[in-house]
């Protein structure tokens, strides 16, 4: 399995999907060996082997993997194409950049990578120099199945298939167009989409959704593929339902990023305080539209009401949600979204977009249009001021939750898994 980030350094819902499913197939009896580019010795290997591909030399003597890329030429793009990153972490990469993170070692044909498994502006070198690793790895290691997870790792699931004849499985998480919309597409990352998408045995896509786009946007063959809905990890302990304000607090959390939606987040909450000014908004995460969204707070005149956490992880999140009276998730196409479950688990009343794909697996949430901000701000205030609703759906929320788990999704991905080993 390849993947681009694993618990706990993470930047959004790809490493906790990584691990939930991990886990999964190891309830399933499927032994899953996990690379990714930078491993930092603290993951959780309880349930699958890591192997950091920082670590792997690649044999260049071997013909059979220096004819994969033998025809490979790069042609180095002006574009600082660095997603999932807000403003502090950006010119902290930015520096990393011009001081040279990227570094090789050779010995007697051999060479190694120096990953930095973050999404800086040497990505698409990273992404070549990790197929060349993968196709190491394939050589090495005696396996089933390649699962490539998004389109970081698309090309290094190829070149193992290339290498070893095994069936490959791309899972599609969320494409370019949930990513940056209709027209703004970037072309090189929807070249590689299309590319992993085409040459895999299976493509599994995080709901019907995702299906639609890459059939209908990428021309994938439909029978080949097969929607596999996220869950979320239960709790060990019930998250503790704590408050230090009086006022009610409804919370986003998310990355700050065109798909996630937080403008409307914010224009919805104007309308709420318009008509009950003691409410408090928190939107936690970071992004590249960080300091918009901090500008429309003050000349909307509502920076009293708002908070900016910056980016949480871990207990910080089930914190958070011990805080929340609503959670708000207005994206404006996201492919499943694991937040709201988070927030679910913890009792606590979602709205959440139509343009999502958790919406097709959640009853007792309100979905409305991500446009939509008077029916966003008619929902939270329902919520807000009416404690038989929030009742309901926090205790029926948390009854759907409790019937994802990600030993189902395992069990039928290991399902495709065999009709790819048996076809």
């Amino acid at each position: 399995m390849f993947g681009w980030e694993f618990p706990p350094h993470i930047s959004g819902g790809l490493g906790t999907a990584c691990y939930g499913l991990t886990k999964g197939l190891a309830k399933n009896d499927v032994e899953v060996l996990f690379v990714m580019p930078k491993a930092s010795q603290d993951e959780d290997q309880t349930y699958t082997r890591i192997i950091d591909a920082s670590a792997v030399a690649v044999d260049f003597t071997q013909s059979h993997i220096t004819s994969l890329f033998q025809n490979v030429s790069f042609i180095e793009v002006n574009s600082k194409l660095i997603p999932y990153v807000g403003i502090n972490q950006y010119y902290q990469l930015v520096d990393q950049m011009r001081s040279g993170t990227i570094e090789t070692q050779t010995s007697e044909g051999k060479r190694t990578f120096s990953f930095t498994g973050k999404y800086t502006q040497n990505l698409m070198q990273e992404v070549e120099n990790y197929a060349l690793v993968a196709a190491q790895i394939a050589s090495e290691y005696d396996f089933d199945i390649i699962h490539a997870h998004d389109w970081l790792t698309y090309k290094a699931g190829v070149a193992a298939r290339k290498i070893s004849g095994k069936p490959l499985v791309v899972h599609v998480h969320a494409t370019e167009f949930d990513r940056s919309g209709e027209h703004n597409i970037n072309d090189i990352v929807y070249g590689m989409e299309r590319y992993g998408m085409s040459e895999a045995d299976a493509v599994c896509a995080v709901s019907n959704w995702t299906r639609d786009i890459v059939i209908n946007k990428y021309h994938i063959e439909p029978k080949k593929v097969f929607p596999l809905h996220n869950a979320v990890e239960p709790v060990l302990k019930e998250v503790v339902r704590k408050k230090y304000v009086k006022e009610k607090i409804v919370t986003f959390l998310g990355r700050v990023t065109f798909q996630k939606g937080p403008e409307y987040f914010i224009e919805s909450a104007k309308k709420i305080l318009d008509r009950d000014p003691n409410v408090r908004f928190v939107l936690a995460g970071d992004g590249d539209l960080m300091h918009n969204a901090i500008e429309r707070v003050a000349e909307l005149g509502i920076s009293d009401r708002f908070h900016f956490t910056g980016f949480l992880r871990g207990a910080e999140i089930d914190e958070m949600f011990g805080m929340s009276d609503v959670y708000v998730m207005p994206s404006i196409s996201e492919p499943f979204g694991i937040s709201p479950l988070e927030a679910m688990r913890a009792y606590v009343p979602v709205v959440i977009s139509k343009q999502s794909g958790v919406s097709e697996v959640l009853t007792h949430a309100i979905k409305v249009d991500f446009w939509d901000v008077d029916a966003m701000a008619d929902a939270i205030y329902g919520i807000l001021h009416y404690p038989a609703l929030a009742t309901f759906l926090g205790e029926k929320g948390k009854e759907d939750v409790d019937n994802l788990q990600w030993e189902k999704v395992a069990a039928r991905l290991k399902k495709i898994y065999n009709q790819l080993l048996n076809s």
